[in-house]
């Protein structure tokens, strides 16, 4: 590409001491290795709107395995275009070198999607490869000086969110940018820009070209990163969330409820997981599942094709085992905690999941009185102590349940139909 000269400015509120201490240290020792190199991205966008940064990533013209050779603890990562992480602590400085701008060394498939990107370039180069324009920054420590070549700083005043080049092209390189705008519009309280909203309904089919896994660490930025409720909001009309999550009702309340929530507890610094989200999401599907099945079936067995929800979600995003599990526990332990059975009070308040159910049964009584109710009884149980707890107990009525009718295979068959659902039932808490 010709050459550009970028403006310079340092008339921003980027203050030294708010700089992370371990990327000016990968800084520094790139620059005495004799390396150009810069932070860039989303800590240098972050910063000039006011916002603490979480990650601080550097750019640099030394390539991926001279990078890998001046840290010990590093190791290099990334199939498209290898990037090197480099590891103090807990804390992680994502190490990229400058990209070449020329499309001629890019592979894409049919579609326009990259699959290859290997080639290196300069600062100028990098700069229009990036996604956005308020993402292609770089900050240079040495000069206290922010480098823009594309703009990104008026865009930054403007809180305008604006891809660098044509956005069907930039959208058909990687349909996920289209989630990156969101949450970054949902986060900085940015506008997106028009052309971009265009290709909403064309870049929701091509998610589908996306690795699972993927969109699974997508979902995890979009709705465990503290702006759950308006992101959701700028989603559940659109055709983005059939590409994520078909089988979600995307005006349930309670959906919206634990995007709340979730933001709450984050401020707070309590901890999430996505596994509850995964429960609440696909709650409804579940639901209806359970209602749609055999009267013949027991319930143990109902519950376990009631699992086809989660194997209908698994074609979208890739789920962990663990989140799964704990979403189904959270699902299992509702109908315990709606029965208040006395023989099972205290085993349901020591499961290792109650506190989550106890959470969701909390989401599902906002709207429903009897399930506040619910919730109360419980809330009281768990602040008593010993003596009032066995109070609490004793005090449900006994033998409200209804009895169960025997089949016509006589004793033995309903020996046979409790023992299978006593497995059942016994597989989900300890899978």
């Amino acid at each position: 590409m010709a050459a550009v000269s970028p403006n310079r400015s340092r008339d921003h509120n980027i203050a030294a001491e708010d700089l992370d201490g371990h990327a000016l240290d990968v800084i520094q020792k790139l620059n005495d290795a004799g390396f150009d190199a810069y932070l860039v991205g989303g800590c240098v966008r972050d910063a000039l709107c006011g916002v603490t940064p979480k990650d601080f990533d550097v750019a640099t013209n030394a390539k991926p395995e001279e990078v890998r050779a001046l840290f010990r603890r590093s190791r290099l990562v990334g199939r498209r275009f290898p990037i090197a992480h480099v590891r103090y602590g807990r804390n992680l400085i994502e190490v990229s070198t400058f990209r070449q701008a020329k499309h001629d060394h890019i592979e894409t498939n049919a579609q326009g999607l990259i699959v290859k990107d290997r080639a290196f370039g300069d600062m100028a180069d990098d700069a229009f490869r990036r996604d956005f324009s308020v993402n292609a920054l770089y900050f240079d420590v040495n000069s206290n000086e922010i480098i823009d070549y594309v703009g990104g700083i008026e865009d930054v005043a403007a809180k305008r969110l604006r891809f660098i080049g044509d956005p069907q092209e930039r959208l058909a390189e990687d349909p996920v940018r289209l989630l990156r705008a969101m949450r970054f519009a949902a986060k900085l309280d940015f506008t997106i820009d028009p052309q971009i909203l265009n290709h909403i309904e064309d870049t929701a089919e091509r998610l589908e070209e996306i690795p699972k896994a993927r969109l699974f660490d997508e979902f995890l930025k979009l709705f465990l990163t503290g702006h759950a409720a308006p992101v959701w909001l700028s989603l559940k009309d659109t055709p983005l969330i059939r590409s994520l999550f078909p089988s979600c009702n995307p005006d349930s309340d309670l959906v919206l409820d634990a995007m709340r929530n979730t933001d709450e507890r984050i401020a707070e610094d309590m901890p999430v997981t996505p596994g509850f989200l995964l429960a609440v999401l696909l709650w409804d599907d579940f639901q209806a599942r359970q209602r749609e099945q055999n009267p013949d079936n027991t319930p143990g067995r109902a519950y376990e094709l009631a699992m086809d929800t989660f194997a209908i979600q698994q074609q979208h995003i890739s789920l962990p085992r663990r989140f799964t599990l704990f979403a189904r526990e959270v699902w299992q332990l509702q109908t315990r905690l709606e029965a208040r059975q006395p023989r099972h009070i205290n085993r349901v308040v020591s499961h290792k999941r109650f506190r989550a159910a106890f959470d969701f049964l909390v989401l599902r009584g906002a709207h429903n009185n009897k399930l506040r109710n619910c919730g109360e009884w419980w809330q009281t149980f768990q602040d008593a102590d010993q003596a009032e707890r066995k109070k609490m107990i004793d005090s449900i009525p006994k033998g409200g349940g209804k009895r169960r009718r025997r089949s016509r295979g006589g004793k033995n068959n309903n020996q046979a139909s409790a023992n299978e659902l006593r497995s059942d039932y016994n597989s989900g808490f300890n899978k």
